[in-house]
């Protein structure tokens, strides 16, 4: 029997809604949310191939390259957390039920705990979609239009508006670049500085990336309106929850780490670093990535599809979602209160 669901997609911070398709249990498609007030019935193609994650779907728990039962990978995963050096990887990817949950966790057992948002920081007020559209000038740093292409299409709208549009981009190749007025290739400070005279209160800066933390602080002294747009769906979100760190202070923890406990991550995809160097690598997750081809326990969880709970979007907005299909995977939440016993 077909059954359209709806749920949120998993791509980005922008929060779109998604249909998905459903025969039997198994999914078949995905069907445009005409209604959702993020995305107006359109879905790119980040949000439709997000569902070929279940191609590579974890069923069973893995211990040293073997098949073992949920509880004797639990026995493990108990014997390895006793031990000194433990870090846990939060993620954007995680609930914001799920997200204090692992906070919780690694307060009461003193460990250490990463947490990456892109580097991009956390800002208090940040620029509705629809300050997009209606902003006289719109100031984009990263090819948006290319990889958060919803989100580009507020920017489009707002061009068709009467906006101008200047992009600062690595290359004029960009596809944000074939509908901006200007194009500049430097530095956000150089960027910031060269177009000082079109600046104003009403306009928007969006960006999906920074060369280094200090830009963050030449952007937030700007008088316009700014959206940080993350690469992971709740990243807002749990940054109100825990502080995040750059990648040299990542790095750094990951060099005194003996045991790394991954929730829901691909840190290994994310990370220039030989994390062959880390005794033990315990991942929970749903779907194959690099980081369960390294780990040593890999223990199948929820995915976004199964589980319920809520996600936080580049604007500020609380989304909650509510399962779309059944499993026999543990929450994160249940994880956790099995590590405990």
């Amino acid at each position: 029997m077909f059954e359209i669901k709806h749920t949120l997609c998993p791509s980005c911070s922008v929060g779109c809604g998604i249909n998905v398709i459903l025969d039997n249990e198994k999914i078949v498609g995905t069907f445009p949310y005409k209604r959702h007030p993020v995305n107006e019935g359109k879905n790119c193609a980040n949000g439709r191939n997000s569902l070929e994650k279940f191609d590579c779907k974890i069923n069973e728990a893995v211990s040293s390259n073997s098949v073992v039962s949920v509880d004797k990978a639990f026995e493990e995963i108990s014997k390895e957390i006793a031990k000194d050096n433990v870090t846990v990887v939060l993620s954007g990817n995680n609930s914001l039920e799920d997200a204090q949950a692992i906070k919780s966790f690694c307060e009461e057992n003193d460990f250490e705990m990463i947490f990456y948002a892109n580097d991009l920081g956390n800002f208090e007020n940040v620029a509705s979609y629809e300050d997009i559209e209606n902003a006289p000038s719109v100031f984009v740093i990263g090819d948006i239009l290319y990889e958060n292409p919803l989100l580009g299409r507020r920017i489009v709208h707002a061009k068709e508006n009467g906006a101008k549009v200047f992009s600062n981009l690595k290359s004029d190749k960009s596809v944000t670049a074939n509908i901006s007025d200007q194009v500049h290739s430097g530095s956000v400070q150089e960027f910031l500085d060269n177009c000082d005279d079109v600046l104003e209160e009403l306009s928007v800066i969006v960006f999906n990336t920074v060369d280094a933390c200090d830009e963050l602080d030449k952007l937030k002294c700007c008088e316009s309106k700014l959206l940080p747009v993350y690469s992971k769906i709740n990243t807002k979100g749990v940054l109100s929850i825990a502080d995040a760190q750059s990648k040299g202070e990542i790095l750094e923890m990951l060099n005194g780490t003996d045991v790394l406990l991954v929730f829901d991550d691909d840190i290994v995809d994310e990370f220039d670093y030989d994390f062959k160097s880390i005794s033990k690598i315990i991942t929970f997750s749903a779907f194959e990535n690099n980081t369960t081809k390294l780990s040593s326990i890999v223990v199948p969880i929820m995915s976004w599809l199964e589980n319920d709970g809520s996600y936080v979007n580049a604007m500020g907005e609380t989304q909650k979602f509510a399962p779309v299909m059944q499993s026999d995977a543990l929450s994160i939440i249940e994880v956790i209160k099995k590590i405990k016993g």
